[in-house]
């Protein structure tokens, strides 16, 4: 697959940033089964983008510089989806990643992993639908004692509609529709629902 290159550090356009999630097939356009049961015209998985290091340092370069010049000493991103986001824009920081686990369904920092009270953090994600695991993780924070300075995330599914109370910055945002099966104007029009994964696309 063609490498891309951004060798200038300077942040693409959002049009840009979603051909380079097209270009990677982690957004794709037709008509899905979601894991909910419902339909949608539109599907994301980061983890496509993700495992291309040239793309994925591309987009952590637009998320780390809109933080750069608010003293961040930690970038934190959980597990599983935030883990490669919080490693390669900690990366672009020059300061260290951690990550979050869910131990008996609690978010925690496990591993030997701990925070200094007053450290200045930057809580990263990879897709945000309610922004339940960024708060979990901005409550880790907290309980450390640490400075939550703001939340990055590649792609806002809200369409920009979560406010966690913090500088905050989305490299593309998308307002993508779930049907009800019955609802859905792609089955209406006869168009076969395909499961994300199954590569029948």
């Amino acid at each position: 697959m063609a490498q891309l290159s951004n060798n200038n550090k300077m942040p693409l356009t959002p049009t840009e940033y979603l051909d380079v999630f097209r270009k990677s097939e982690a957004l794709l356009d037709g008509h899905f089964l979601l894991t909910s049961g419902k339909h949608s015209a539109q599907y994301m998985q980061c983890a496509q983008v993700l495992q291309y290091p040239d793309r994925a340092a591309i987009l952590a370069e637009g998320l780390a510089s809109q933080f750069r010049e608010m003293g961040v000493q930690t970038v934190i991103g959980p597990a599983t989806g935030g883990i490669l986001v919080a490693h390669e824009v900690a990366k672009a920081l020059g300061v260290r990643s951690l990550f979050t686990e869910r131990e008996n369904g609690i978010m925690r920092l496990r591993r030997g992993f701990t925070i200094a009270p007053g450290e200045r953090v930057l809580v990263v994600e990879d897709v945000i639908t309610t922004g339940g695991s960024v708060r979990e993780v901005l409550a880790v924070v907290q309980e450390f004692g640490a400075t939550a300075v703001g939340v990055g995330v590649l792609v806002d599914r809200t369409g920009g509609k979560v406010d966690f109370g913090l500088p905050q910055c989305s490299i593309i945002q998308l307002n993508i529709q779930a049907f009800e099966v019955q609802e859905c104007p792609l089955c209406a029009q006869g168009i076969l629902a395909i499961k994300p994964g199954s590569r029948k696309i």
